[in-house]
């Protein structure tokens, strides 16, 4: 791990020195962990030269050498005179994870210097992982492989939609899920992972994911509602793939009894779409570019209308996952991003079909330097419960 952390330190230096900035300062869980491979209240600084300093509010200590107890930030400036820090001029703070209270508290601490964005730098980073970080995505995605073999044992008639979330949840839990399903934004709420059944598939809801779900209430208006599971319905599994720090995301489809053919070819379609996508993807490669070519696959097919949902369509057709289950690249038509080797990303081209539901396909991809290739490697047919 001291390899590991001293790689993503000089990196993130690097960027430091190329954009005049004298240190970084970071308090938000993801890239806490990110940098020191834990999870604790306080902060890192990383200054432009030499190693960082951790400042620790609450325990447990990380595995930095250089750990300091602080009680409240505005001893920071007090710390930096002591360890003989110089105190930044231009100072690299968290614009997008900070609340703005915390920004501010840590600007004026910070009075005399300049400061600018640490957020999109660090996703930037975040966005090349390391050999360790895709060991851990394998890790996760070997899991959630497991589990999809799983869910048909999970399935009896006269279930719900819950019900059956249930009996997969808790499979989850004993395969080792962390019980947790991060993501980027303060909008973003999902427990672990989401079931959509029927015409459940076509309700629209508030978060920046590729389908809806109505939810049980309407504090969390996402996923199953309790539909009661009926012959010729669709049910897609998309459920968490949490079991490490770093997530993939696998997305299968099942079905009670057969399907109509409307809905097998419209699976079929997307099955399509994967491997155009694998056949083109590779470094260079423009995300709007794979988009385009993913909603032009299904205008020729006849279903543009239900591409990436009805009542309401996705405008992606796939995002980076890491730490945070939607981060950079994005699969956009405006997307700015270039595919480079060691980024991840899931891919999900998916219709939601009147009368039957959601098929299609989620697995996620790490990009190598001639292609890409598919952690989440399983059955991309229907899977018919029994």
């Amino acid at each position: 791990m001291t390899n590991e952390l001293n790689e993503k330190w000089q990196r993130l230096q690097q960027v430091m020195q190329e954009n005049g900035a004298d240190g970084c300062l970071v308090a938000s869980n993801r890239n806490l962990y990110y940098l020191t491979g834990s999870l604790f209240n306080g902060y890192f600084y990383l200054p432009a030269e030499g190693q960082p300093h951790c400042f620790v509010k609450r325990p447990p200590m990380p595995p930095v050498t250089e750990c300091h107890t602080i009680r409240k930030p505005e001893q920071l400036p007090e710390w930096f005179v002591q360890l003989g820090l110089p105190q930044p001029r231009v100072l690299m703070l968290e614009s997008a994870q900070l609340t703005y209270a915390e920004f501010v508290r840590l600007q004026r601490i910070f009075g005399s210097a300049q400061i600018t964005d640490a957020s999109q730098p660090l996703s930037w980073l975040r966005m090349i992982k390391t050999p360790w970080e895709i060991g851990q995505m394998r890790l996760s995605a070997q899991r959630q492989i497991e589990l999809c073999a799983l869910i048909p044992q999970c399935y009896h008639k006269g279930m719900t939609d819950i019900d059956l979330q249930i009996e997969i949840e808790y499979r989850m839990r004993k395969l080792g899920s962390l019980g947790y399903f991060h993501t980027a934004g303060s909008g973003m709420e999902v427990y672990m992972g989401s079931l959509l059944a029927g015409g459940n598939a076509a309700t629209p809801a508030p978060y920046d994911f590729a389908l809806g779900g109505g939810g049980l209430h309407p504090s969390v208006p996402l996923g199953a509602n309790g539909t009661r599971l009926e012959e010729g319905m669709a049910v897609m599994a998309d459920m968490a793939g949490n079991y490490t720090a770093y997530q993939s995301d696998m997305t299968r489809v099942y079905s009670v009894g057969r399907l109509s053919a409307e809905a097998c070819r419209a699976h079929h379609v997307a099955l399509e779409i994967e491997a155009r996508m694998e056949a083109a993807a590779r470094p260079g490669v423009a995300c709007a570019d794979l988009y385009a070519d993913a909603l032009q696959t299904a205008r020729d097919a006849g279903l543009a209308d239900c591409f990436m949902g009805s009542r309401f369509q996705a405008k992606f057709v796939g995002h980076g996952v890491g730490l945070d289950i939607n981060e950079p690249p994005v699969l956009t038509p405006r997307s700015q991003d270039v595919l480079q080797a060691g980024m991840t990303f899931a891919f999900e081209p998916k219709f939601v079909v009147a009368g039957v539901g959601a098929v299609g396909i989620e697995n996620t991809y790490l990009v190598t330097e001639n292609g890409v290739e598919k952690l989440t490697v399983w059955n991309e047919e229907i899977v018919e419960l029994k």
